[in-house]
């Protein structure tokens, strides 16, 4: 799954920074060898689609250049209202067959044009029973890979494969833990735009959802409400995750966020328990950007009454210590799980349409 004979760069493109990941891969393990990230273009990309195709493949070159990498090929992550993940249950098939049931059930179940979208599948043997089957749909909107592939070669770059972002970080996740097949597992990134949510049972990803909130959202309740700008509503946002003293509005424009952000994981837990028959969480797990926010974690906890704790990306992902600092690792900790899972793709690994 995860050994590459021709090796690609972990390509994340948020709404608020690009990060680049660069693994040395081998049946031992995988050590990290560049890694590098910058803030994304203001108004160059939306969590639905790519808005400055110049900018952004521009800014990514840059970043390439700084990392000084020779790699070529990249394997980016698709995220947000363009791509669809559906868990759905159909008889037993396969071959020929088992293609044309699912572009029948795609039309069902994906709200996108048929005729417009790139579809493949997941199947899920440890939930299929019988005479019936368990796969995950996966759909993504052609226009929006036309778009990245488009920034792609804008930066000088190839690739031959996407990979949904909830799957990444789940590959980031199992090189590092292992598959856990007695607890069923939540994953949660918190980025700027986006929050993605994925759960993994006996082992399989059994539900992957983007949820359409994230930092942004603080920075601007706060920026809205005391009338500022947003780089101001920023560093205030920021100041407060750090426990520096800020203005107790702040605090209360925060906490008032959060309350609505977990509403929104909270219909998404609603969502899971609908959609897999009742299937509960043992154990979550949280990275991303905006993971660190004041009070959102507890919040979570103290709400769901679910044990959160850190994803370590390192956990078995080995650095040089003569290139990386251990506070630089610790720095990009929260950032790096998606191009991490991104970079343990194989450029060989094409998904089938």
């Amino acid at each position: 799954m995860f050994f590459s004979s021709k090796k690609v760069l972990g390509l994340d493109i948020g709404t608020n920074s690009i990060k680049i990941a660069e693994l040395e891969v081998s049946k031992t393990g995988a050590v990290l060898q560049n890694f590098g990230y910058m803030p994304t273009p203001i108004n160059a990309m939306a969590p639905e689609e790519i808005k400055d195709v110049s900018a952004l493949g521009s800014a990514i070159s840059n970043l390439i250049s700084e990392l000084k990498t020779k790699r070529k090929n990249v394997c980016a992550g698709l995220s947000g209202t363009s791509v669809i993940v559906r868990k759905i249950t159909m008889p037993k098939l396969d071959g020929k067959l088992l293609k044309e049931q699912i572009k029948f059930e795609a039309e069902q179940y994906i709200p996108f044009d048929i005729n417009n979208i790139s579809l493949t599948h997941v199947v899920l043997p440890s939930l299929s029973q019988g005479g019936t089957m368990d796969l995950l749909l996966v759909a993504a909107q052609n226009e929006i890979i036309t778009q990245y592939l488009a920034t792609i070669e804008n930066a000088n770059l190839k690739s031959n494969i996407f990979d949904v972002t909830g799957f990444a970080l789940a590959n980031t996740f199992e090189f590092n833990y292992g598959k856990i097949r007695d607890q069923n597992i939540g994953l949660f990134n918190f980025g700027s735009s986006v929050t993605n949510f994925i759960v993994i049972s006996q082992g399989d990803i059994v539900f992957c959802r983007d949820i359409l909130v994230g930092g942004v959202n603080y920075t601007s309740e706060i920026s809205k409400n005391l009338g500022i700008s947003f780089p101001e509503a920023e560093a205030l946002k920021i100041s407060a995750s750090t426990k520096r003293d800020i203005p107790e509005d702040v605090v209360n424009y925060i906490n008032f966020t959060t309350e609505s952000i977990i509403e929104e994981i909270k219909n998404s837990l609603d969502l899971l328990n609908v959609s897999t028959n009742g299937l509960t969480l043992n154990r979550c797990f949280y990275t991303g950007g905006s993971c660190q926010t004041l009070g959102l974690v507890d919040s979570l906890i103290k709400s769901t009454g679910i044990n959160f704790e850190p994803l370590n990306p390192f956990k078995r992902i080995q650095s040089n210590p003569k290139k990386f600092s251990s506070a630089y690792m610790k720095q990009i900790a929260n950032l790096s799980p998606i191009s991490l899972g991104l970079a343990l793709r194989e450029d060989s690994d094409h998904d089938p349409n």
